[in-house]
């Protein structure tokens, strides 16, 4: 069991639910994050509201990009892991401000790499993607050569992987690179389609569809993906990608199509135009975190829509507020 935990992004949807399973097992959690306004800042305020309940819990308002900061950081606590989930995310976004994706997730990885080396930090776990299997046969599998990334941010995750592995190869740090899989759930990222498409349903307003909805996703509920982030920041692999997913494809119709019904209101569907640096589908081969992590899915997808629209309806003021 790790004693001090530094994790990155914590006010971001995946760092909050890591850090409050990390917390509520008694270890401390330092967090960090730069808030930055990608999305409403509003919701990530709302998860460190959530997070400074804890006493084990403190906070720093850094970027990861700032080394002489994070360095004051490693030398005030004696990490044991950290769980990187800081990074710009977003594949749309990416191609309008590519410099910001590689100095974030790349670079700033680099700079958490180098002070763990510095430092003596010997776990590292890396939040990466499933962007960078587009054009890969399903499901995927880990030992696809993913070397043709099609938007900056699934290059800048590469990139990302790339020097995690320099370093474990050089200075012995264990590294876990965790791909995750369409991650959604209560509190989520307005910017993603689960959010999305409960606000809008709920709201009456049109749904925007970017293609014909049949594209698939393989969507994992956070707080499975948190307890495999735990698992393996727990676990000892060398240098190890891992997938975490749900292992089962759904078009987005599907998702829409349980949404009304939870809501019981009928979606106005507008749908644009397919967005090129999209992927027409996801599946992620779970065999490795299975084997390595004791870790699969335990929240099917009707559960875990429920609990996400019982969510919103009890913060539905709250989300009215949120900008998408």
């Amino acid at each position: 069991m790790m004693n001090t935990v530094l994790v990155t992004g914590v006010a971001g949807f995946i760092g909050f639910k890591t850090a409050e399973l990390l917390l509520s097992q008694g270890v401390k959690v330092v967090g960090i994050d730069n808030m930055n306004d990608y999305y409403d800042v509003r919701l990530k305020e709302y998860r460190l509201e959530m997070l400074e309940k804890f006493d084990n819990f403190s906070f720093h308002k850094i970027d990861i990009e700032n080394l002489q900061a994070l360095e004051i950081l490693f030398g005030i606590y004696g990490f044991s892991g950290i769980v990187n989930l800081a990074a710009r995310a977003g594949v749309r976004y990416s191609l309008e401000n590519p410099f910001v994706y590689s100095t974030t997730n790349t670079y700033g990885t680099l700079n958490l790499l180098e002070l763990s080396k510095e430092y003596g930090v010997k776990k590292f776990v890396l939040a990466s993607t499933s962007s960078l299997y587009a054009g890969q046969k399903m499901p995927f599998d880990e030992n696809l050569p993913v070397n043709t990334p099609i938007s900056p941010y699934a290059a800048s995750k590469k990139g990302a992987e790339a020097i995690a592995y320099t370093y474990h190869y050089l200075y012995g740090i264990d590294v876990t690179v965790l791909r995750y899989f369409t991650v959604y759930g209560p509190a989520g990222r307005p910017d993603m389609s689960v959010f999305r498409f409960i606000k809008w349903i709920d709201e009456g307003k049109p749904v925007v569809v970017f293609g014909d909805g049949t594209q698939k996703r393989d969507f994992t509920y956070v707080d499975d993906i948190a307890e495999g982030t735990v698992k393996a920041l727990n676990a000892r692999t060398g240098y190890e990608i891992i997938n975490l997913g749900g292992n089962r494809p759904y078009e987005l119709n599907e998702i829409i199509e349980l949404i009304e019904q939870l809501l019981y209101k009928k979606a106005k569907l507008v749908y644009k135009d397919f967005h090129k640096a999209d992927m027409k589908a996801t599946w992620a081969k779970t065999d490795k975190a299975e084997r390595l992590l004791s870790w699969e899915t335990r929240v099917s997808l009707e559960e875990g829509l429920r609990n996400t629209v019982k969510w919103h309806v009890k913060n539905r003021d709250f989300v009215k507020k949120v900008d998408i």
